[in-house]
């Protein structure tokens, strides 16, 4: 039987090595290229011809989900799987918005990325079933969860509120509005207890839909 050919681009070499070497001790699958930026992979999309990507979505030069959106529109039968240590609840809709066919977090066992190039060979999309139920949320959303009561805020969390709901991390925030890693953690939880949010994935969800739904 034919192996699936899978190409893993990811900036880190000891986990790339590490999941190339897994992969190539499974029977179904063979890691048939690497590659640790956008340049290198779109080479290695071009010498491998890979059935799957694993695309880690922070690269050095560049974001993963342009690349997964220039792939989908070039090489249409190639399936990508986003792979990322970012909050799945945060930027798995990205991803599959860009023509991502599923999302796997870096902490996840082997045996889900195997599970996951399989689904999506077989035609179908991988997620958690958590992120599946919020995904759910997320096209189907309580009218309540998108009207924020923002009046409350002052300049400066709005910002910080809307930057968030973008995808920028707290450090980036820090740079763009050049203030630090600890005042912009502050405004977190300033935005959390004028919100009424539970915690942080909420903080993040419910930022993300407002810039989505275009309400800022």
């Amino acid at each position: 039987m034919k192996k699936i050919r899978v190409l893993i681009v990811e900036d880190h070499p000891f986990f790339r090595s590490g999941l190339a070497l897994w992969l190539n001790q499974q029977d179904r699958v063979t890691c048939c290229g690497e590659a640790e930026s956008l340049c290198e992979a779109r080479k290695a999309v071009a010498d491998s011809h890979p059935d799957v990507i694993l695309m880690d979505l922070r690269l050095g030069d560049g974001e993963g989900i342009d690349l997964i959106a220039e792939i989908t529109k070039t090489h249409p039968l190639i399936r990508c799987l986003a792979l990322s240590q970012f909050a799945e609840d945060v930027y798995a809709h990205r991803a599959l918005k860009a023509g991502a066919r599923g999302y796997l977090m870096k902490s996840e066992a082997t045996e889900a990325v195997l599970k996951a190039i399989e689904t999506v060979m077989n035609g179908g999309i991988h997620l958690s079933p958590q992120m599946e139920v919020r995904l759910l949320q997320y096209i189907f959303p309580d009218p309540a969860s998108l009207t924020p009561d923002l009046s409350k805020l002052t300049d400066r969390e709005l910002q910080v509120f809307q930057l968030l709901g973008s995808g920028l991390s707290t450090i980036e925030i820090g740079k763009h509005l050049k203030l630090s890693h600890k005042t912009i953690e502050t405004y977190r939880e300033h935005l959390k207890n004028k919100l009424a949010l539970a915690d942080a994935p909420e903080l993040l969800r419910t930022a993300t839909l407002w810039v989505e739904f275009g309400r800022i």
